[in-house]
């Protein structure tokens, strides 16, 4: 028997999708239905979820120009795809999401990979522990004298 990596892993996981997600998967679903229903044995059923409207899925590189070109659109700085895997998990670490509920959205077995590699506080996530050594030390707090 050979065992499974853990990137193939992941493609077998069920995940919750927040409301607005699944409005859209849903949407996109039933899209996807029409365009298969005019096309017929013609249309590819890929087992993608991202697909052209003949079922084929895209590439890399059609997805990412697709992208950027929705980013420009709607007047979103431009961002890597891969980075905002990152900033998602990094969102949710700060906002309390244990990292064993982390490490399973994003398909890794292994807590310590997405703690590593995905989750990346910045400055402005530093700043409640600024405010912590304020209190420590009897200090101000802003806004106060």
């Amino acid at each position: 028997m050979v065992e499974k990596d853990t990137k193939s892993l992941a493609g077998e996981r069920e995940l919750p999708m927040p409301a607005l997600v699944l409005a859209a998967l849903k949407s996109f679903k039933a899209l996807q239905a029409k365009e298969k229903l005019a096309l017929g044995e013609a249309y590819t059923e890929s087992g993608y979820v991202l697909v052209h409207e003949t079922g084929e899925a895209f590439t890399i590189k059609q997805l990412r120009r697709r992208a950027y070109r929705l980013m420009a659109i709607l007047g979103l700085r431009r961002v890597c795809l891969y980075d905002a895997r990152s900033s998602c998990l990094t969102y949710l670490a700060n906002s309390g999401v244990p990292d064993h509920i982390l490490a399973r959205w994003a398909g890794h077995t292994n807590v310590k990979t997405t703690k590593k590699w995905y989750v990346k506080p910045d400055v402005e996530d530093l700043r409640g522990a600024a405010t912590m050594w304020d209190g420590l030390h009897g200090g101000a707090t802003e806004g106060q004298a």
